[in-house]
């Protein structure tokens, strides 16, 4: 969904830097091909949590290629640049905004643009006009273009692939240049037929499967294709529809807190990578705060701190949470029988540069959440898999912090 990312209050962004390429000639893409099961694209991150906020892949777009900055968003379908088409809107960005050419609007009849906004009615045929509202209110305003993608396979080939993604020229995150964005833009990895995972598949250069592993340290890894899944170690649960929107969830699930069950309704949980922290709503949010400040030591005090709404000093400042988890104690959710997801103290505590420890679950009722997103922050050092081929979502416990070369050994 990627609601912090773009306010101007709380502005978080995680960088990902494309694998290098390969010196040989790139390929284009064939639409309608069968993607091969080797056909899998690697990509480094950049970021972290905190105190980033966001991890962030580097895509070359446009020809010549041109490197720009996308925030990984699996909780939306509509990817965007900042766009001089001309700009009326836009933020300060790390690459000079994308400027499109006539020749690669998108028009309004096309098959996309009809799927982004079934109901729209063409007020000039010969471009699609799109309006994208967050849940932080910040929107997105431009056009449809599509543009070459250049992408390196893990079978040293290069492809190029002609994409689908908004020009965005007004966005309303601040007054025109005031926000200095780390980001030039939104990767939207959605379930969507305009989301470029979808685009992917139906071109026949990978499958409809993607995979992220956020590390603690900063960085990690984001893949397309199916050929770097472990196959075994995996939890794996249907994906479930959801009653707010068309979002990845392993369904309902059960909160445990140390293992005892919390006594709280089932809750409806989604997985969304635009969100750097995670958020509850309000009943299990408050038995969750409830549990942890009963199970505290004594040498724990509640303390005001600008970064997150709930804090604790010590003793002494902290400088990481490994000085600190044992005072905590996980949390778990159950998805079903031995479809469980724990939570241990590093995948919901940071601490911050005032050395306090923070809780990085977040009530979402003050963000007008009805469901339960689980963000970045409980997603770090774990191998999340969205296999859209099986209808299924995955995740297994790893190290994130290496290079993608070793992947395969970390996770067999």
């Amino acid at each position: 969904m990627a609601a912090a990312r773009w306010s101007p209050a709380a502005f978080l962004a995680l960088l990902l830097l494309l694998l290098p390429f390969a010196p040989s000639p790139a390929r284009a893409a064939t639409p309608g091909k069968s993607p091969s099961s080797s056909s899998t694209a690697v990509f480094q991150l950049q970021g972290a949590v905190y105190p980033i906020g966001h991890y962030h892949v580097t895509m070359n777009i446009g020809g010549p290629a041109k490197p720009y900055f996308l925030d990984v968003d699996t909780g939306s379908d509509l990817s965007w640049l900042q766009c001089d088409a001309p700009c009326q809107s836009c933020n300060k960005v790390p690459h000079p905004w994308y400027k499109p050419t006539k020749n690669k609007i998108v028009p309004c009849a096309a098959s996309l643009c009809t799927s982004l906004s079934p109901n729209k009615k063409c007020a000039v045929p010969q471009q699609c006009d799109y309006q994208i509202k967050y849940t932080d209110k910040a929107t997105s305003l431009g056009v449809l273009i599509a543009d070459n993608f250049t992408l390196s396979l893990r079978n040293s080939s290069t492809v190029r692939v002609n994409l689908t993604f908004g020009c965005g020229y007004d966005q309303q995150v601040g007054k025109n240049g005031a926000v200095q964005a780390a980001t030039d833009g939104l990767l939207a990895l959605g379930k969507g037929s305009v989301s470029l995972l979808s685009q992917l598949k139906q071109q026949g250069v990978t499958k409809n499967v993607l995979g992220h592993c956020f590390s603690t340290n900063g960085g990690g890894f984001l893949f397309f294709g199916d050929d770097i899944v472990p196959t075994s170690r995996v939890t794996w649960v249907p994906m479930a529809r959801t009653t707010s929107g068309n979002y990845y969830s392993p369904g309902s699930g059960t909160l445990y807190f140390d293992r005892r069950p919390l006594r709280v309704k089932p809750m409806e949980v989604v997985f969304d990578s635009g969100s750097t922290y995670t958020y509850f709503a309000a009943q299990p949010y408050q038995a969750t705060v409830s549990a942890l400040r009963a199970g505290l030591s004594k040498s724990l005090k509640e303390v005001s701190d600008v970064s997150l709404p709930l804090c604790w000093k010590g003793q002494k400042v902290f400088k990481s949470v490994s000085e600190v988890k044992n005072d905590f104690k996980s949390l778990f959710l159950s998805f079903g029988k031995n479809s469980v997801m724990e939570i241990p103290p590093e995948n919901y505590l940071i601490v911050t540069k005032y050395g306090n420890v923070c809780l990085g679950i977040l009530d979402g009722t003050a963000a007008k959440q009805t469901f339960n997103i689980i963000g970045d922050i409980t997603m770090q050092d774990q191998m999340i898999i969205y296999d859209n081929e099986k209808g299924q979502l995955g995740w297994i416990r790893g190290s994130c912090s290496r290079s993608s070369k070793s992947i395969m050994s970390n996770f067999p």
